[in-house]
């Protein structure tokens, strides 16, 4: 351990004359004896002393203190007479003035801080005996004094003050006067994130132990802080009790709350009593080293455990919810949060009221809220449905505008023309555009009166601009159905006029099956010759004996207009050649001159009647 500095004693001479000038003369010295008292003084001399008259006694003092020589190394107090370029000159009571370098009193900027009559401690350095001189030290006598301090301060329990100059392995550097190690576990009492942040500050410590040979000083911040905090928990723990409002220190952060220092003691506020509103983390709101108000919601003085409260401080703000938000009022608020099934809107810290994905919009299916809101935005909405005891509200986006449907009959009546764009395309029909989030629907079997569409995108694209007629709204429903072909007349209607039965009509087949062959007549309008209608003879097939493409005439047999039927027949087309022949071919025979001629008339007429 480091010892004080000690002071060491001058070693006086025992007789004046070793320190008189040599100029003095031998009868000056014969003249009269003088003995000088050092300050062990006996009884002999204590005697002989006493035996002097007062002003013999005097000048004996003013030689010692004259010719008085300090130990080197003892610290001793001086006044400044002289400032030069080089030194400071310092009285210290010798026959010589002491010298100190000009270094000693200059600041880090160059400032010197040195005026005549000062008084300033200063340490011996050495004696120059021939030249009179005596080194001091400004710098070295406040060493002195400091480690004097550090010595007390150890010996006392006592505290010193010191700056943390930097960081060094294990710890940090501490200027106490002379430089000291702190541990980087005697800085606090619990780790210390970022270190550099005690880099340049003041603190008080302990001295838990020194050397001064060594210049060896090892100090505490944390036994200071502990005492400190002993004696705020004893005085905490005295004064707490459930419901008292207390400030306290944030300690620490997690995930589920704040540990804060009530002065010694830590209680925990979790993270559900934080605020009344919505908290993911407690970092949203606090850091490290905030002071705040706190609750007390429970004490356990047994097991020092301490429940913490801040919403408590305010009122429960569902008390007035339903006053505030009656149902069918307006309102605004901030979305804080999307689910699959809807987005919770924050009208106040501590009450948020969910829009259901079906309560977003009049006309379109929401798969999923982000489609329509997104976390932060603010929205307007109306109050459907309030329960304060389950602490809910039902919100509706779709109310604040309104329904499209209640409207759309009268501005669409049916059989009105519209003209609209594709929207979608699928293999039922067509989406067309209406209005802003309604789309009509035409039907793929509404589309031709005639043509065999077997997917939509045969004809359209999306995108296409069309027109169409309205054919019925279904408001409960939210249907509106189109139609295209019926912006034309029904060619059906019109068929039998046209296509008379037993007309003989030309067309182009179109398709073979084993049952039979379509014919188009014109265009979207097609006949069946049946395989029973094919020929006199018995076919079990079309296919092979006929070609898609190839013009065919035949005869037409029947048509049904509603179910968009026309039977055709070659067979019977060749039978009435056959009877035109024959007509004509008797016509020109002349009356028979036997009965022959008209018995095979007769036969043929029956053979052709069987067959009818």
């Amino acid at each position: 351990m480091v010892e004080n500095a000690t002071k060491t004693d001058s070693k006086e001479p025992s007789d004046l004359s070793d320190f008189l000038d040599p100029a003095v003369t031998k009868q000056e010295k014969e003249a009269k004896p003088v003995t000088i008292l050092d300050d062990k003084t006996d009884e002999k001399s204590s005697r002989g002393d006493q035996a002097l008259g007062d002003n013999e006694k005097d000048l004996i003092d003013m030689y010692e203190e004259s010719f008085k020589r300090f130990a080197e190394g003892e610290v001793v107090t001086g006044k400044i007479i002289s400032v030069d370029r080089d030194h400071v000159l310092v009285d210290i009571g010798y026959k010589s003035e002491g010298q100190i370098p000009i270094n000693e009193f200059k600041d880090e900027e160059g400032n010197l801080n040195a005026n005549v009559g000062d008084i300033v401690e200063v340490m011996v350095e050495w004696w120059d005996d021939e030249d009179e001189i005596v080194i001091l030290s400004k710098e070295k006598a406040a060493k002195v004094k400091i480690w004097e301090e550090i010595k007390k301060a150890y010996d006392e329990d006592g505290i010193i003050e010191g700056v943390i100059v930097n960081r060094v392995k294990g710890g940090f550097s501490v200027d106490i006067g002379v430089q000291a190690f702190l541990p980087g576990s005697q800085a606090d009492l619990r780790p210390i994130r970022n270190l550099d942040e005690m880099v340049g500050k003041t603190f008080t410590f302990k001295i838990l132990k020194y050397n001064r040979k060594r210049s060896n000083i090892v100090l505490s911040r944390r036994a200071i802080l502990e005492q400190e905090r002993e004696m705020k928990r004893a005085s905490t723990l005295s004064a707490m009790e459930d419901g008292k409002v207390v400030s306290g220190i944030v300690k620490n952060l997690t995930e589920y709350g704040v540990f804060v220092d009530l002065g010694g003691v830590d209680g925990l506020l979790h993270i559900t009593d934080i605020s009344w509103g919505r908290v993911k983390h407690p970092s949203e709101l606090f850091s490290v080293g905030d002071r705040i108000n706190v609750k007390i919601l429970n004490f356990d003085i047994e097991k020092e455990r301490v429940s913490l409260g801040m919403k408590q401080l305010t009122e429960d703000p569902w008390l007035r919810a339903e006053e505030k938000y009656p149902v069918g009022s307006r309102v605004n608020g901030k979305v804080v949060s999307l689910t699959d099934y809807g987005a919770f809107l924050e009208l106040e810290e501590g009450i948020e009221g969910l829009i259901h994905v079906s309560e977003m919009s009049w006309t379109r299916k929401i798969r999923h809220p982000s489609k329509v809101v997104s976390v932060g935005e603010m929205v307007e909405a109306v109050v459907l449905d309030i329960n304060p005891a389950n602490r809910r509200i039902s919100l509706g986006m779709k109310q604040v505008v309104p329904n499209p449907w209640d409207v759309i009959s009268e501005k669409y009546p049916v059989g009105t023309t519209i003209e609209g764009k594709i929207k979608n395309i699928t293999d039922f029909g067509l989406f067309i555009g209406i209005d802003e989030g309604i789309d009509g629907l035409v039907h793929i079997s509404d589309i031709s009166w005639t043509k065999r569409i077997k997917h939509p995108s045969e004809i359209y694209k999306k995108g296409d601009v069309v027109q169409a007629i309205v054919l019925d709204i279904e408001k409960e429903n939210e249907r509106f159905s189109l139609g295209i072909k019926q912006l034309e007349p029904d060619p059906w209607t019109t068929v039998a006029q046209r296509y008379e039965v037993g007309k003989e009509i030309t067309g182009t087949i179109t398709n073979l099956t084993d049952f039979g062959i379509f014919v188009e007549l014109e265009e979207g309008i097609e006949g069946l010759i049946h395989v029973s209608e094919i020929s006199k003879e018995k076919i079990k097939t079309p296919v092979g004996k006929f070609n898609v493409g190839d013009l065919i005439t035949a005869k037409v047999m029947n048509i049904n207009s509603e179910e968009r039927r026309i039977g055709l027949s070659i067979k019977r087309l060749e039978i009435d050649d056959e009877q035109t022949f024959l007509s004509d071919y008797v016509s020109k025979m002349g009356p028979a001159s036997s009965s022959f001629g008209e018995i095979l008339r007769e036969n043929l007429q029956e053979k052709l009647g069987e067959k009818d």
